[in-house]
């Protein structure tokens, strides 16, 4: 299952935060933007129903764990990209972020350092 816009927005803040209650993960979003605890609760609930999170009823106020692994996400995130967006090529995907955003100097070296670690058949060692 591929989790939407918002329920990505939910998983983060619980892979960044830990369980945490709808009225937690709700006031995090209201950080970013006005999000009412209704629409938070619904989007919740539905996700426990697909099975991208747990939820734990032993406590009155129900607390939510990812059921999902972050880099699971993220790769099936970034795999979907590179092949609807980019044709299926990387370096398309990597020229693309480059050019519309400004890297910091320790982002390239990462970046670099990361590069220089693929071996002839383009596999991280």
């Amino acid at each position: 299952v591929r989790p939407t816009n918002s329920e990505l927005s939910i998983l983060a803040i619980l892979w960044k935060e830990g369980p945490a209650t709808v009225r937690q993960v709700n006031e995090i979003r209201n950080k970013d933007r006005k999000v009412g605890y209704t629409n938070t609760l619904k989007i919740m609930q539905l996700m426990h129903e697909k099975g991208l999170l747990i939820r734990d009823t032993t406590e009155r106020s129900h607390i939510y764990t990812p059921a999902i692994k972050e880099e699971e996400v993220k790769r099936n995130v970034v795999s979907d990209m590179v092949n609807t967006m980019f044709d299926g090529k990387t370096s398309k995907l990597l020229i693309h972020a480059l050019g519309s955003y400004s890297p910091s100097k320790d982002e390239l070296d990462e970046i670099k350092s990361l590069l220089n670690n693929f071996d002839d058949d383009a596999t991280v060692r």
